[in-house]
């Protein structure tokens, strides 16, 4: 005895809307440009005087040519900030608070910067991103 299952309807496809291709385009919310130099020129001069401090935590020698450069590049940023805590360590190894302090100091003026930047070029009407 065969058993007969009812036959069903053929399935049809919904009707569907024709596709539209769109393209979304964005107005940039801030000057990319402008924020990606000040990131770069905080990264440098960050490095500089993060190369400062490790060579005077770690007594590097002044004698050798490398390190005199960076001395000399990174100096004239550490100077306003000497002065601020006491160096503690001996005369070959120093622990130079204040290349602590200018590092610091220099990347809140940069990540000012960038807010800044981000405030002044967002188009009228829209708030600037906070990422």
């Amino acid at each position: 005895m065969a058993i007969q299952q009812p036959a069903s309807a053929p399935a049809s496809a919904p009707a569907s809307a024709p596709v539209q291709a769109t393209s979304i385009t964005e107005e940039s919310r801030y000057n990319f440009r402008a924020v990606a130099v000040v990131g770069f020129v905080v990264g440098v001069v960050d490095i500089f005087i993060a190369a400062r401090f490790l060579g005077k935590l770690l007594g590097a020698s002044a004698h050798s040519a490398f390190v005199n450069f960076i001395y000399q590049v990174s100096s004239p940023m550490v100077a306003p900030f000497t002065g601020i805590f006491g160096n503690a360590g001996s005369g070959a190894n120093s622990f130079e608070t204040a290349s602590l302090v200018a590092i610091a100091v220099y990347a809140v003026i940069g990540w000012g910067i960038v807010v800044l930047i981000r405030i002044v070029t967002a188009p009228r009407g829209t708030k600037p991103s906070t990422s």
